[in-house]
């Protein structure tokens, strides 16, 4: 299977850059600090200028300050300042954001009528191809079907997003179709199916493991990292569709190193070292088999997917794009923080398209797992013997790790599957945004896992520069 090269917007990435979020604990404070002052007081307080981690952080933070006067946020990149929708009327609300550093902007739908909203069209029109989101920066319900919604159906959903009614929610159409990404070909196999590696994880019992898709942990129980290989790693649990799109696949040598790190090829990783919840508006970056490296930026949170499957919440919305085999690669930042699992959506990366995320931070949770080698929270796995280049097995050192000298940044499980070739030298990749080449796909290799993929090194060629 040829691989596509798609160039990719420069970004300055420092790989394993380690960034910690403390800005809203020390922002806080302040909104809690004397209100005797008046609003006029707090018109004059400028909005802090915040990293995106950061106004994750105090956004989480400041709806549990103002409860049900919240009425969601997003981050305002090119500002740098967190946005906190307010229900109007109330002042002493918006005194508060405003001392915690945040932007206010007073909206008129709360969330518990934006949640109503989703409840009627979950009820009135779960149609397949169709997805729905609340949108903070218009304070509406953005709702999206494919190219698989027309006749009676496109007029159940119309009618049924009119009787909403229209400051509630709104509808567009996509030019694709809503599908899972899995797909036979490279990467992490079993059987017909081709799937990316996410983020490696300690599993409850301490063993080693991975995260990938939920679509794709019910597709097959044993995993490999080269196609018809020998199986690496055999699912132990799985969930899809329903509450999530995720699966926690355990290493079967228990001897594996797998560190906590994506491999963006041309030799270098990113260290992951926690795992963060999304904000609409954040920046983010996408790594997975079939098409490498891609990023953009949040649109929607709690998104309900419509896939012929069936139907998927919970799911993080964005612009960046993905294709068959990309399912269950790492969303993540520039600073290290594991955002998603890729899920599905629709379009491709020629064109663009509608694309959802399973939330590492509820995946986590949900399989009683950490980011890693155990570090609470995820943090700090990244280490990990360098890339061993276990992430594949252990054993596959093929090139993964090996290759490029063995050097650590290989670190082939660094999202092995994702594609990455393997820490691969990639062949020249140019590095994270860069035209990232393609990304190790060598093609069918597996790359994967640290596997042979980077056998490749330089071969890695192949795929990508294709």
């Amino acid at each position: 299977m040829s691989h596509k090269r798609i160039p990719k917007r420069k970004a300055a990435f420092a790989a394993g850059t380690v960034v910690a979020l403390g800005a809203a604990a020390i922002l806080l404070p302040n909104a809690n600090a004397s209100q005797d002052g008046s609003s006029n007081d707090a018109a004059a307080i400028a909005p802090k200028t915040l990293k995106a981690t950061d106004a994750s952080d105090l956004a989480s933070q400041l709806e549990k300050l103002l409860g049900d006067a919240f009425a969601g946020s997003y981050y305002d990149s090119d500002s740098g300042q967190l946005v906190v929708n307010v229900i109007s009327g109330d002042s002493n609300v918006v005194v508060q954001a405003k001392k915690a550093g945040a932007k206010v902007r007073e909206v008129d739908n709360s969330l518990t009528e934006l949640a109503a909203g989703a409840k009627t069209l979950k009820e009135q029109a779960t149609i397949p191809g169709t997805a729905w989101a609340v949108d903070p920066r218009t304070n509406k319900i953005l709702v999206t079907a494919d190219s698989t919604v027309t006749g009676a159906k496109w007029n159940t959903l119309e009618s049924t997003v009119k009787s909403l009614g229209s400051d509630m929610a709104t509808v567009k159409k996509s030019a694709g179709t809503f599908k899972t990404f899995a797909s036979g070909g490279d990467a992490i196999f079993a059987g017909g199916a081709r799937c990316s590696l996410g983020f490696n994880v300690t599993a409850g019992d301490g063993s080693p493991a991975f995260l990938t898709a939920g679509h794709c942990g019910v597709a097959a129980e044993q995993w490999s990292d080269t196609q018809d290989g020998q199986p690496i790693a055999t699912v132990d649990q799985a969930t899809f569709p329903g509450d999530g799109d995720f699966a926690l696949v355990k290493y079967d040598d228990p001897a594996t190193q797998a560190p906590s790190e994506v491999n963006v090829g041309g030799g270098q990783t990113v260290a992951i070292n926690q795992a963060a919840d999304a904000e609409v508006g954040l920046q983010v970056f996408r790594m997975g088999s079939t098409t490498g490296l891609a990023d953009g930026q949040v649109l929607g949170l709690d998104a309900t997917v419509n896939y012929p499957e069936g139907t998927v919440t919970g799911l993080i919305q964005t612009d960046v794009c993905a294709e068959p085999g990309d399912s269950g690669g790492s969303l993540f930042t520039q600073d290290g923080s594991a955002i998603g699992l890729t899920s599905g959506g629709s379009g491709d990366c020629t064109v663009g398209g509608e694309t959802f995320f399973q939330p590492v931070t509820t995946a986590l949770q949900a399989v009683g797992a950490t980011l890693g080698a155990g570090d609470a929270a995820g943090g700090g796995a990244g280490d990990q013997a360098g890339g061993q280049e276990a992430g594949a097995g252990g054993d596959a050192g093929a090139g993964a790790g090996d290759q490029a000298g063995g050097e650590a940044t290989a670190s082939p499980g660094d999202e092995a599957g994702a594609g990455q070739e393997a820490g691969g030298d990639q062949a020249g990749g140019d590095v994270i945004g860069g035209e990232q080449t393609g990304n190790g796909q060598d093609a069918g290799n597996g790359q994967d896992t640290g596997s042979g993929a980077g056998d490749a090194t330089g071969d890695a060629a192949d795929q990508s520069h294709n």
